[in-house]
């Protein structure tokens, strides 16, 4: 199997989809970073790195699974609302759509850039859709490195979304990436804490201006 090339398994989406109905955490020392909004965040230590590994779990009210869904893959519409985005864009590479997404990091440090496939699939679950979406940071020769910009090379993400029984969504979401480079852990804590659960706070907004865009 190449994930590299956008290779996703019929077993991650499942595994994705299986975690939004049940959380496993148990089989790993996942410690509770932080409860906000609604939205629980854990972390895993990756020994062979020394990154975390993250996951989500919450709801977000007001916001349908295929309006979130919508909003999430919008690539154009994500550079309204997300402030951390530098670029943004996809490209057609060897016959599959590669995303090239730099973000924007605090003085001194480097902005982060990275290069991944992302594949979206709607599932069945008891009667029940569910959408997830995969990516998986990928190389091509079409996004050579960039003169001050760090490469991401190790980046994955699972999210998985389906109606919370009312007008909003249940989520989860598992996050690892590999930042290479000297980042201070305040960086780290905040992104983790902060970060997460204000990036979520805005692409709610960003679901309900959604209407606008158009």
């Amino acid at each position: 199997m190449d994930l590299g090339a956008g290779g996703f398994s019929e077993g991650q989406f499942r595994e994705a989809c299986a975690e939004l109905q049940q959380p496993a955490l148990s089989r790993a020392d996942w410690e509770l970073l932080v409860e906000t909004f609604g939205i629980s965040i854990y972390r895993l230590l990756d020994q062979q790195t020394g990154v975390y590994e993250y996951k989500v779990f919450g709801f977000l009210e007001d916001c349908s699974p295929d309006l979130l869904a919508d909003v999430y893959m919008d690539l154009d519409y994500r550079k309204q609302w997300d402030q951390y985005v530098k670029e943004l864009y996809e490209k057609e590479c060897n016959g599959e759509a590669v995303v090239y997404w730099q973000v924007k990091y605090p003085f001194p440090m480097s902005n982060r850039d990275y290069v991944y496939v992302r594949q979206q699939r709607e599932l069945d679950h008891e009667g029940q859709k569910i959408h997830v979406i995969l990516a998986q940071s990928t190389s091509v020769p079409q996004f050579p490195e960039k003169s001050g910009v760090i490469r991401v090379k190790e980046y994955k993400q699972s999210l998985a979304i389906q109606s919370d029984g009312k007008r909003g969504s249940k989520v989860f979401m598992y996050y690892f990436d590999n930042p290479g480079g000297q980042i201070p852990s305040w960086l780290i804590n905040w992104a983790a804490k902060k970060g997460v659960p204000n990036f979520l706070k805005d692409m709610t907004k960003a679901c309900q201006n959604y209407h606008k865009k158009t």
